[in-house]
């Protein structure tokens, strides 16, 4: 047995006991509701919660006070502990940091613009939604 099956496996366990598709509709919570949450929650993180001091130094180059990683990373944790507490999986809310430094990291060297980030992010949403509802 690999080493990656025990993670596998918990990952899947964790997934399992968030399974969104069964949540009594006398919470109102339900997949909708979790998706709004999340794009909610993703516009507080983007344009809320990011000075603008952040938004500037996150890209390589344009870094002053911190080097420009550390305000990228940060920025992508904002994002993934939003996602983690809205969910309840840590997994998600990790894979929610890395992929949004990525996109970010992208629009800074310029590879894709203000829309397509946008777009990219609200996709992420969906895509955790989606693997709630699977598990």
């Amino acid at each position: 047995m690999s080493t990656r099956a025990p993670l596998r496996e918990n990952v899947k366990r964790n997934l399992k006991a968030r399974d969104l598709s069964n949540v009594s509709s006398s919470t109102g919570l339900n997949q909708v509701s979790v998706l709004l949450l999340l794009l909610m929650a993703h516009f507080l993180c983007d344009f809320g919660l990011q000075s603008d001091r952040m938004a500037r130094e996150k890209c390589r180059g344009c870094d002053k006070v911190l080097p420009w990683g550390w305000w990228l990373t940060a920025h992508g944790a904002i994002h993934g502990l939003g996602v983690a507490l809205l969910t309840g999986v840590p997994l998600l809310g990790l894979a929610e940091t890395g992929i949004h430094v990525l996109i970010d990291h992208n629009k800074c060297k310029g590879r894709i613009n203000f829309t397509t980030d946008q777009i990219l992010h609200m996709l992420c949403k969906v895509l955790w939604v989606a693997l709630l509802g699977l598990a």
